[in-house]
């Protein structure tokens, strides 16, 4: 592979959490995403709503740091969603993740 595309790839895998346990973030209400996270468009998503929770989960998969990841995502929602995450988020994500944790491919398939 590329050495640009493993140095992209990188970029996510440091920030992973050691187990998708970990993600503890909510599961109901409305969430405040720091702007480090939400640089632009939407800052607060409100977990009730489908669509919205969809757009927080891919823009903390993609912005992120490893502390917005275990604060923000949680591991049964992940789980729920990634059938469809999987493909509204970048190559690069998806791989690393699923390379990382198995157990979204059963949640895909």
């Amino acid at each position: 592979m590329d050495e640009d595309w493993e140095l992209y790839r990188d970029k996510f895998r440091n920030r992973l959490p050691g187990d998708l346990a970990e993600l503890r973030g909510p599961e109901h209400g409305v969430v405040q995403l720091p702007l480090h996270v939400a640089w632009s468009g939407l800052t607060a998503y409100d977990l009730d709503q489908p669509r919205q929770r969809m757009g927080l989960y891919r823009t903390v998969l993609h912005e992120g740091q490893h502390d917005d990841l275990i604060d923000f995502l949680n591991r049964d929602i992940l789980l729920t969603l990634w059938p469809t995450l999987r493909k509204l988020v970048g190559r690069a994500v998806r791989s690393v993740w699923e390379e990382a944790f198995p157990e979204l491919l059963g949640a895909a398939e």
